[in-house]
């Protein structure tokens, strides 16, 4: 949005003067027109004994407190006094009040408090600065209709007061030479606190430390070498009870009471508040999993229905009574699983996982999976627009993100020696050779490109165990006692009890892996010195996202699509690393994979959101209690609001990284893997129920009060879910086609049956192969003893197993039949046509629903006219006011004196954004 005219070129914002910063006496800027009403209000006489300490006002009970900083003075540490000296006194001249508590009024004895206090001018140039969008006129357009029978939802509604915090306001960019022109009532409470701390932390990431080398500045690079400890704005009041200073908002108490606590769990969120205490940034987070966990109940309620009508059918499993028969499944010989350890058994032993498989394989499978594929899309696009109609209400439609990515990093300036014009600003700015980015570059694919490595070699030594352990398995279990259990018996099997405690391994080994990584990703990302903010956060999800791709799918992939698929059969099995190695590798069971897949990705999915929820809500809260521990009982009066901040956790620069992360993995077990487990959307529904409110309490209880920022979008991760829901519609039809007995199946009921009515029977039979018993080469024959006792081999001359290959005496013994051919073909014709229906739904959906809502764009338009309408207006008043007073005094011509004449601003600034 263009900007309006009207400044002249004296009023202007100039580009700071370095040698402003060297320390000397002059005061600069704001402070100098700030000194009286300054020394004023530092000399009122205040009783601090009468005074309560949980206040966010300075000791005048006038000027708020807008940033705190705290440090130790340690005998030895004159450089750190230095820096701290040269730091407030930069501060000072950049017209910031500060005031200090002794370490005497501190709880600990030892250590300060900085409070820093951003005034009008301050304020009022930054917001210029930062193009902050403020209201100038009421929203005129009428309120949407309210929607037929909204009375059903009163009760998951909150009061008017909370969800609306602020009346509805046409706003416009802030400009200081025009302040008459935007509705100021107050100019204490014009800018909420949130846009007040951003200001404060502006200037405190920009402010140098040194007098000898200017490039030594920000509060990061001071926090990093100890000369202060923290750096954090205060949460207005304790989070269980309101502030007893009227003046104080108290929205930390709102918050907590209608949407911190679990017990609002059905309630909706008050994302307007939040948005105006943490800021925008934090808001659209919220908004984002508050709009996921709705749309989630959707495909929860399918996925039930799926598994309700798996229950219901129950008894129409025929293949699942074949096997269960004894004179079906129980005279059915199956060749051993492993080299001699295992010995030959039964097929009717894998009776209750052939009935537990039905739940999840069967033809509501299909219809779930085509569906997951269409609310993918439904989600992604309904997004977009509770996007748009977020970015309209929050001021962000021309929230102008290339002006943001342009302030450097600090880092990036510190690193970066080498100097060149920019061709935007024309000024030289430091910036990083390309061999030296290309090295690093490499250095960093190199060593992400290594560790994913090792979590393949991880995952193959899983693989491993399972192949060892099988057959330790089916050894010990033979004569177990857990066999003669009655409810649990029948379902230990060697193959759930190898699944189960791979699956276990696997989750520690996933753990363990991500704790590493994560230091080592944010390492390479900050030694690739990335430019921006932006820039940086991108660098690094993409790290993040590919490992714990590989990380946490891996397991799931190999369960879903190479178990059982390259196994051989009796006489010429395959083996992972060859016949050597002695570890053949893993059979499906008669029932399918499908159920092995389904424990694996539950074990996965939900140990992980289990042990989400423990880090998140458990640790920060001991780590509170034990910090704070000394001070729990005190008083208002004597533990201050500040000591009483710097005791919660800090909320780091990548906290919000992380949430996003640990939903975007959730989001990809839900729909990569989905059609092996239908109640997978409702388990991450209960999680993501909890989760809101988890990290609303965490947020509102156990950490600092973040600094506020902007975002219009949720960034990168949008087109990361982009990127799993495209490769989820793949993976759903391979594990239909491939990890399913649906289509082998289908192809059976319409083309194999042998009778003139359509029926299942005889499926089992049909569906395994015979092997010659005698041709079984000794390497893997059981040993003698681990035949179980019903097995004479004098009278059973065959065994089967699970394939579609000619008997033995045939022509092409032990080949493939043509069953299997037909099979194989109509699989991949499955594939294709789910793959195309699905995509060209995708499309069609993506293109029928507009990203922006035909609402919010009128509401758009109409701002843009009334901004146009209004500035012309104002400009043109003030001509004529102009006119008139140089008609009045066309003879008195004044020259302004040195008092009234208009003060210089020096502006604290990268760019100009």
């Amino acid at each position: 949005m263009n900007r309006g005219s009207g400044k002249s070129s004296d009023e202007t914002l100039i580009e700071m003067d370095r040698t402003a910063w060297s320390g000397g006496e002059e005061n600069n800027g704001f402070h100098t027109n700030s000194d009286k009403e300054s020394f004023q209000l530092e000399n009122a006489a205040v009783d601090k004994q009468q005074q309560s300490k949980d206040s966010v006002y300075f000791r005048d009970g006038v000027r708020r407190i807008d940033f705190v900083l705290s440090y130790i003075d340690d005998k030895d540490g004159e450089k750190k006094q230095d820096r701290r000296k040269v730091f407030e006194a930069n501060l000072q001249k950049a017209g910031l009040d500060l005031e200090t508590e002794d370490k005497s009024e501190s709880e600990d004895g030892k250590t300060y408090f900085l409070k820093i206090h951003v005034p009008w001018e301050v304020l009022s140039t930054y917001a210029d600065v930062l193009k902050i969008k403020v209201p100038f006129k009421a929203n005129d357009i009428p309120a949407k209709r309210e929607v037929p029978m909204s009375w059903l939802f009163t009760p998951y509604r909150l009061p008017d007061h909370v969800m609306h915090p602020e009346p509805d306001y046409f706003t416009y960019t802030f400009d200081k030479s025009k302040t008459d022109f935007f509705l100021i009532e107050d100019k204490e409470t014009f800018f909420p606190p949130s846009t007040r701390n951003r200001v404060v932390y502006y200037l405190l990431s920009r402010i140098p430390y040194s007098k000898e080398d200017k490039d030594k500045k920000g509060i990061k690079r001071l926090l990093n070498n100890g000369t202060y400890t923290a750096a954090f704005p205060l949460h207005d009041c304790r989070y269980w009870t309101r502030s007893r200073d009227a003046n104080c908002e108290s929205e930390r108490y709102s918050l907590y009471k209608h949407w911190a606590r679990f017990s609002r769990f059905y309630k909706e969120q008050p994302l307007n508040l939040i948005r105006k205490y943490y800021g925008e940034k934090i808001g659209i987070y919220f908004a984002w999993l508050g709009f996921y966990t709705e749309m989630l109940s959707y495909a929860a309620v399918v996925g039930l229905l799926c598994f309700i009508y798996g229950v219901a059918t129950f008894d129409n499993n025929v293949w699942s009574k074949e096997i269960c028969n004894e004179t079906i499944g129980g005279q059915i010989v199956m060749c051993p699983l492993c080299d001699k350890k295992c010995g030959y058994w039964k097929l009717s032993t894998t009776c209750s996982s052939s009935w537990q498989s039905y739940l999840f394989d069967n033809t509501a499978t299909v219809f779930f999976a085509i569906f997951m594929g269409i609310w993918v899309t439904l989600f992604l696009e309904f997004w977009k627009r509770r996007q748009a109609r977020l970015e309209y209400e929050w001021d962000l439609v021309d929230f102008e993100e290339e002006q943001q990515q342009l302030q450097l990093r600090p880092e990036y300036e510190i690193k970066c020696t080498s100097r060149r014009v920019n061709p935007i600003t024309q000024e030289l700015e430091p910036y990083l050779p390309l061999t030296s980015k290309c090295a690093r570059s490499m250095l960093s694919g190199a060593t992400v490109l290594f560790w994913i490595c090792l979590i393949i070699a991880s995952i193959i030594g899983v693989i491993a165990y399972r192949l060892a352990v099988f057959a330790a398995f089916a050894s010990i279990m033979k004569d177990s006692p857990t066999n003669k259990l009655d409810v649990v018996g029948s379902l230990i099997t060697p193959q759930f009890a190898t699944s189960v405690t791979a699956s276990c391994i696997n989750f520690v080994i996933i753990m363990i892996l991500n704790f590493l990584y994560e230091r080592v990703a944010i390492k390479i990302t900050d030694m690739e010195v990335p430019k921006t903010h932006v820039e940086y956060e991108n660098k690094l999800t993409v790290k993040m996202f590919l490992f714990q791709f590989v990380n946490y799918y891996s397991s799931c992939f190999y369960v879903a699509f190479f178990k059982g698929k390259f196994v051989g059969y009796p006489g010429k099995y395959a083996y992972m690393f060859g016949e050597w190695s002695g570890l053949r590798n893993e059979e499906c069971e008669p029932g399918g994979c499908l159920i092995e897949l389904t424990t694996q990705l539950v074990i996965v999915m939900v140990g992980k959101q289990v042990w989400g929820n423990i880090q998140e809500a458990l640790v920060p809260w001991l780590r509170n209690w034990w910090v704070s521990r000394s001070a729990r009982n005190h008083p208002e009066s004597l533990y201050s609001r500040w000591e009483q901040d710097h005791d919660l956790q800090t909320f780091g620069q990548l906290g919000l990284f992380y949430e996003y992360l640990e939903m975007v993995v959730q989001f990809g077990f839900i729909t990569l893997f989905v059609a092996s487990f239908p109640l997978a959307p409702l388990l991450a529904l209960m999680n993501n129920i909890l989760e809101v409110r988890v990290d609303a309490w965490k947020f509102t209880t156990q950490f600092r009060r973040p600094v506020a920022a902007k975002a219009h979008s949720i960034g990168a991760w949008e087109e990361i879910l982009n990127m799993i829901a495209v490769f989820s519609v793949v993976t759903n039809a391979f594990i239909v086609s491939f990890t399913s007995d649906m289509i082998p199946r289908l192809v059976y009921l319409y083309v194999y049956h042998p009778g003139t009515e359509k029926s299942m029977e005889g499926y089992i039979s049909n569906s395994l192969s015979v092997f010659n018993i005698s041709e079984i080469p000794s390497a893997n024959r059981p040993e003698d003893g681990e035949n179980p006792d019903w097995f004479d081999s004098s009278n059973i001359t065959t065994c089967s197993y699970r394939d579609y290959r000619y008997p033995p005496g045939h022509e092409k013994q032990y080949q493939h039949n043509m069953q299997f051919w037909h099979i194989l073909a109509a699989k991949l014709a499955f594939i294709i046509i789910m793959e195309h229906v699905v995509f060209v739904v995708k499309f069609f959906v993506a293109w029928l629903i507009p990203d922006v809502p035909s609402d919010v764009k009128a509401r758009v338009k109409r701002e843009r006219y009334l901004i146009q309408e209004y500035l012309h207006d104002y400009e043109l008043e003030k001509l004529k006011i102009q006119l008139s007073q140089n008609g009045q005094n066309i003879d008195q011509c004044t020259c302004p004196t040195t008092a009234s004449s208009p003060m210089n601003i020096e502006v604290v600034s990268d760019c100009l954004t």
